[in-house]
Order: C-alpha cells, then sequence, then structure tokens
C-alpha cells in the first residue's frame, strides 16, 4: 500500500508543478501570443513581398503564369509593393481591418493556382496529392487562420479604453 500512496503523491506533486506553471505562463501567453502572431505575419508578408519586388522570389514565375493575363512584369513587383504594405501595416499593428481583408484577398489570390494551373499543384490530377506548388499554396490556411485569431483583436483596445471611463 505504501507504494500505492508514493505514487499518488508523486502524481499529486507533479500536478501541482503543471498548475504552478500553468498560472505562470497562460496569462504571459494571453498577453503576448496575439500580437507575436501578428508581428510574425507581418515579418512573412515583408520579406515575401521584398523577394518579389528585388526580382529575387522562388515563386515568381508561379505568380507570372497563374496571373498570366497581365505582363509579369507589371504583376510581380506590384504584388510585392502590396504584400510589404500589407506587412508594413501588420507590424504597426494600425487600421487592422482594412489590413486583414487585403490580407485575406491576397491569400484567396493565391489558391488561383488550383483553378488556373492544376496541373502544377496537383500530382497526376489527383487533389489528395500536393506538388511542392500546392503544398505552399495549402499552407496558407495556416496564415488565414492566424490572421483570424488577428482579427480576434479588432476594437479590443478601444473598448477597454471606453470600459475605464
Amino acid at each position: 500500500m505504501a507504494s500505492a500512496n508514493s505514487t499518488t503523491n508523486l502524481t499529486r506533486t507533479a500536478w501541482s508543478w503543471v498548475a504552478r506553471v500553468d498560472r505562470v505562463v497562460i496569462p504571459f501567453l494571453r498577453r503576448v501570443a496575439v500580437p507575436i502572431l501578428r508581428v510574425s505575419l507581418g515579418v512573412v508578408f515583408v520579406w515575401f513581398g521584398l523577394l518579389k519586388i528585388f526580382e529575387v522570389s522562388p515563386v515568381s514565375e508561379l505568380v507570372a503564369r497563374t496571373v498570366y493575363w497581365i505582363d509579369p512584369d507589371l504583376i510581380v513587383p506590384v504584388l510585392g509593393a502590396f504584400e510589404v504594405t500589407v506587412g508594413v501595416l501588420l507590424l504597426l499593428g494600425r487600421a487592422l481591418r482594412l489590413t486583414l481583408f487585403l490580407f485575406l484577398l491576397q491569400m484567396l489570390g493565391t489558391f488561383l493556382t488550383f483553378i488556373v494551373l492544376p496541373d502544377v499543384t496537383f500530382r497526376d490530377g489527383n487533389p489528395f496529392l500536393l506538388t511542392v506548388e500546392g503544398e505552399f499554396v495549402v499552407k496558407n490556411l495556416v496564415l488565414i487562420a492566424a490572421a483570424m485569431v488577428v482579427g480576434t483583436t479588432v476594437g479590443r483596445d478601444k473598448a477597454a479604453r471606453r470600459a475605464a471611463r
């Protein structure tokens, strides 16, 4: 019976330690996680946009082939400038409603590749067998979900200031 008691005590001690860590870590994460997510999205957008502007993006050809009706010498750098603008606005945390709307438009545009270039995004025409390009586009679902989380903070600061008055 002593063995059962020592195991129970050890389990309680472990869970007690976990609860103490949670009391510190979880409030910290609640304060910083969404701002870090917003800044991370901004960094990615600025980075990818600059690659397009400076004509060193590995997806420039994919963009040009997807939006084939617009001159690639125009669309790729313009898309890059658009991404840099969205990224900077995310980094600054300004005009988030507009910024997230523009973000969503750009993200949805990436899915055009599945319609315009299915032979490039799917292996053997099978939508369950993605190519590297297909995987590159599908991962944008995670970026869209991240933007949705950031969107939950829109207006929060104004509401808090009003409540404080």
